[in-house]
């Protein structure tokens, strides 16, 4: 009995065995009962990879970057380049400090500034006293980086909020002394003038630095907040120099019409006299071509007129002058009236 039941399960066994190898590829099963250098050595390996996973033990440091490693707490003198860094982790860390151009927005209204955002501050306007106390706001760009080939150095002396310590204060402090020479109502006119003394004094000051620890890129000037009552002053100057500049104006246009009439007086009394002084030489040329022989037949010609005339009317009676200096007289006995007949010069 005992015989058959075994058979059975046998039977059974081998019937299972054939129908899960057709069904396909058996799994491999993995024996966890491993024991001894085996299990050790495995164990070993596993821990060394998750320890590797979790701790990073590399730094991975791309363009317009610099890592400044330190090791249990020191800095090292030169920063790491761009690229794949290794440390010792729990040791050692790598710290990346931005190398490209950051920018400072002092701005009165924070909403005019540029957004802030990677490598972009806004600050407020930078405030200060004109010559006479009045107080003036300022607005200005500040671009500049950390000079890569110190940036380890810079770090250790001036910590990771440098540019707090070293740009902002430098440029507050050299535009206060700038502005304040001037009275608030000379700043717009003397715009570019403050601009260039402003940034020649913060270049001045940084490059003045231990280690130069940052260039600067450019300084911009953006606008000058006046005092309301200084900017209705400055307003009511600027319409009563557009007055007097509309006068001086009408008053050389008045200068321009007067010179442009008297030129053309002074053009007519030059053709007057060119006429007069040809009709004067015209008679002199005339006067010059009368002889003696001429002006008798001259007479003569005048005598033969008369001598017709009075064929047609023999009550006149002709008047002669000698010489013929003046006109001859036709006078009608008949109807009483006269005329100038003729004249020896005419």
């Amino acid at each position: 009995m005992a015989s058959d039941m075994n058979d059975y399960f046998q039977k059974k066994k081998n019937e299972n065995q054939k129908k899960s190898d057709s069904q396909g590829p058996k799994i491999p099963k993995f024996d966890f009962n491993m024991n001894g250098q085996k299990a050790g050595t495995f164990w070993l390996i596993g821990g060394i990879v998750l320890l590797l996973l979790l701790a990073k033990p590399f730094v991975i440091i791309t363009e317009g970057e610099r890592g400044i490693l330190a090791t249990n707490g020191k800095y090292e003198d030169r920063a790491l380049m761009p690229g794949l860094h290794f440390l010792i982790p729990g040791f050692q860390k790598i710290y990346l400090v931005d190398t490209k151009v950051r920018i400072i927005n002092y701005a009165e209204k924070m909403d005019r500034a540029s957004t802030a955002g990677d490598g972009i501050l806004l600050k407020p306007a930078i405030t200060v006293l004109d010559k006479r106390g009045l107080p003036v706001s300022i607005d200005m760009t500040v671009q500049y980086r950390l000079n890569a080939d110190l940036a380890a150095k810079t770090i250790s002396n001036w910590g990771f909020s440098w540019e707090d310590k070293i740009i902002d204060p430098v440029a507050r402090d050299v535009v206060r002394n700038v502005v304040g020479q001037y009275d608030a109502e000379t700043l717009p006119i003397m715009r570019n003038a403050i601009a260039q003394k402003i940034e020649a004094g913060i270049r001045s000051n940084i490059s003045r630095q231990k280690n130069s620890p940052a260039n600067l890129e450019s300084i911009q000037l953006r606008e000058i907040g006046l005092p309301q009552k200084v900017k209705d002053q400055i307003e009511r100057v600027q319409v009563a120099k557009q007055e007097v500049e509309k006068a001086q104006q009408d008053v050389e246009r008045a200068k321009q019409e007067a010179f442009k009439k008297e030129t053309e007086a002074q053009g007519t009394a030059n053709a007057l006299t060119i006429e007069a002084q040809a009709q004067a030489k015209a008679n002199h040329l005339v006067g010059a071509s009368l002889s003696s022989g001429l002006l008798k037949l001259e007479q003569i010609k005048v005598q033969g007129k008369f001598n017709e005339a009075l064929k047609e009317n023999k009550d006149a009676k002709i008047f002669l002058t000698p010489g013929g200096s003046t006109p001859n007289i036709w006078l009608d006995t008949k109807s009483g009236d006269s005329q100038k007949i003729s004249s020896i010069g005419k």
